[in-house]
């Protein structure tokens, strides 16, 4: 099969289908109502998605915008930062300092200075993001060999054009990589934003199927949370394949 499209549906066929089967077996195994099986939970997913999809769709937008003011922030920074030594030399005993610190333990504290609506979940999961690829950012821009920046400017090329033409072409790939890294880190700390604190997106909506001992709704939460994954994962794909053209033209 030639036809990447075709190798993709057939790769996730097979991917789901195993998953399943997995996911079946598993319940028959434990025979408990905390873990219905995977025809039940498809049937309540589709029974319930007038009230799923809402959350749904809020979830995505905090994501999205999340993800989207994180990385606006961190690119140009992290590769400023790789590209100058004395910069980098003071802003790297900080980013060092900053990044292992989880980041949901801030969580209380936007709680308390945003309220409880979509400003301190978007808030904790940029703050994540942008530690993720700033880091990465700032290390392919200092990875960039120095002899292609150099017969870049012995064209004439001014820093702008070096930025432009040599270190973001050359960061672009691993910056994908740490942003496709950063959306499964997103959703998890999705989860637990919507359920410490708010009253929509699919969050909370699995948590309050838990309260309310309806297992079945809650798989369907869960389900609809996996789905979200994966949209934002091929969504970055294609993202990725426009804005590295030059890569497919390469091979």
């Amino acid at each position: 099969m030639r036809n990447p499209i075709v190798r993709k549906i057939v790769g996730y066929a097979g991917a789901l289908a195993a998953l399943l089967l997995a996911w079946a077996a598993t319940a028959a195994l434990v025979n408990s109502p905390a873990l219905p099986g995977p025809v039940i939970a498809i049937q309540t997913f589709f029974a319930q998605w007038g009230e799923i999809w809402p959350h749904i769709v809020i979830s995505s937008w905090r994501v999205v915008a999340a993800m989207a003011i994180g990385t606006a922030l961190a690119v140009p920074l992290g590769l400023w930062l790789g590209r100058s030594p004395r910069a980098d030399e003071f802003a790297a005993p900080v980013i060092f300092v900053l990044y292992p610190i989880p980041k949901v333990v801030f969580l209380p504290v936007l709680i308390i200075l945003l309220g409880l609506g979509h400003a301190p979940k978007i808030v904790l999961i940029a703050l994540i993001v942008f530690f993720q690829i700033l880091v990465t950012a700032r290390d392919a821009a200092k990875a960039v060999p120095e002899p292609s920046v150099l017969s870049v400017r012995s064209l004439g090329a001014s820093r702008l054009d070096v930025y432009r033409h040599v270190v973001v072409p050359a960061a672009l790939p691993d910056i994908f990589t740490a942003l496709r890294i950063g959306t499964g880190t997103a959703i998890a700390v999705l989860f637990l934003a919507e359920s410490y604190a708010g009253s929509s997106g699919i969050g909370y909506y699995i948590v309050d199927a838990w309260g309310r001992i309806d297992y079945a709704a809650m798989f369907a939460g869960i389900i609809g949370m996996a789905l979200l994954g994966v949209a934002l994962y091929e969504a970055l794909d294609v993202v990725e394949g426009w804005a590295t053209r030059w890569r497919r033209a390469g091979r």
